[in-house]
């Protein structure tokens, strides 16, 4: 005859132990989302830095994706643009992409890896060339441009949309988030290597230093790129009107990164020109820095309009901040400063990545936490932008 009291223990123990399976598949399940997430941005930092994604990883951002060219019909005029959409999320939440200042524009390479990939995620994304910033002026509008794509894309989607900014882009986004016109068409705001000062940043390229919020100095040499991009802007600040036509095309072959057609257009200076335009490729000769310092102080009241500072206060849309630590073209204490500024309620994420240089995931010695918390960052980027 069997005994009543192990009979009674068994059932017992077998009701602990469904209770405890029916904990863990709960937990599994409220866990799946966060693991999605994370191995999705696992999935398009690797695509982006050009590394092998492992299968596991790989499925987790695997919708296929169609790529098609469009138009944006806008009060400002029409902007080109590619659309990448998941084929079996049609409907699928919409993210603005935006390109820094770069000839190609919407074209460069890593752009549209990194946009293909955000969309095997499952996310719509639109990347609108930006005119100005791609002709290398950081200009208002470029504003106009970025909010009315947002408004465009809101309108296709039915729904507000996130607004992702590379370099001068993402805070040119933060600006267009804070105007009324805009703000209802943009879910969250994600800047990338992005600056809070247009001014600090300007003196940033003639000094190598920067003061953080926290009182601390930055310093860091700043690559020849930044006071380049500033000096073909405002040519006419660094050289007589007569010589800005032949001296751009130099500057704008240095720029292009085309040394042959750099050659050429050198070989038609006059002597004159020749040392004017070899001063402005070397940022740190006299004449270049102290043209600098009063080409800035000529547009500081423009480069006020331009810049996120003192306008961050009453922002009232989601914000992600991520930055390379050791950023020569844009310094990292620009994100500090943006951060301090922003609302708690209003700053989702903040991250400082050794992982990252200005843009490329190519950081030198990062090691598994530095990776691990950049994943962890673009998780919730995404679950953001797929809410």
């Amino acid at each position: 005859m069997p005994d009543e009291s192990n009979l009674e223990n068994h059932k017992k123990k077998y009701v602990i132990y469904g209770a405890g399976i029916a904990m863990l598949v709960l937990a599994l399940a409220a866990l799946a989302p966060a693991i999605k997430t994370h191995l999705q941005a696992l999935a398009v930092l690797k695509q982006a830095s050009g590394e092998h994604v492992p299968w596991i990883v790989g499925e987790a951002a695997s919708h296929p994706v169609t790529i098609t060219e469009t138009k944006i019909i806008t009060p400002s005029g029409t902007l080109h643009a590619r659309l990448y959409t998941p084929v079996d999320r049609p409907n699928a939440p919409g993210l603005v992409l935006l390109h820094g200042v770069h000839y190609l524009g919407m074209d460069e390479p890593r752009l549209m890896v990194f946009a293909q990939a955000l969309a095997s995620c499952g996310l719509r994304v639109l990347t609108p060339e930006l005119p100005g910033i791609k002709e290398y002026r950081v200009d208002e509008a470029s504003i106009r441009a970025i909010g009315e794509s947002a408004q465009w894309f809101t309108q296709q989607t039915g729904k507000p949309v996130g607004v992702m900014g590379l370099s001068f882009s993402g805070g040119l986004a933060l600006v267009a988030a804070g105007r009324p016109q805009y703000a209802p068409s943009i879910k969250f705001v994600f800047a990338v290597g992005s600056q809070d000062s247009m001014a600090r940043v300007a003196k940033y390229y003639r000094t190598g230093k920067e003061i953080r919020p926290d009182g601390t100095t930055q310093v860091l040499p700043a690559h020849e790129y930044g006071p380049l991009v500033l000096e073909y802007e405002h040519l006419e600040d660094f050289v007589p009107a007569a010589d800005v036509a032949a001296i751009r095309t130099v500057l704008q072959s240095h720029l292009y990164e085309d040394p042959r057609a750099e050659a050429s257009a050198m070989a038609q200076l006059t002597p004159q020109q020749k040392t004017e335009a070899l001063d402005l490729m070397n940022p740190h000769s006299e004449r270049t820095l102290l043209l600098l310092e009063q080409s800035a102080n000529k547009h500081a009241a423009e480069m006020q309009g331009l810049s996120p500072q003192n306008k961050l206060k009453t922002l009232s849309i989601p914000v992600f901040l991520l930055h390379g630590e050791a950023d020569n073209i844009i310094p990292s204490a620009e994100t500090l400063w943006m951060a301090s500024e922003l609302r708690p309620d209003v700053l989702q994420a903040v991250l400082l990545s050794p992982v990252l240089s200005h843009l490329d995931v190519n950081g030198k010695g990062p090691g598994a936490m530095d990776e691990w918390r950049l994943v962890h960052f673009l998780a919730g980027v995404v679950r953001m932008a797929e809410k």
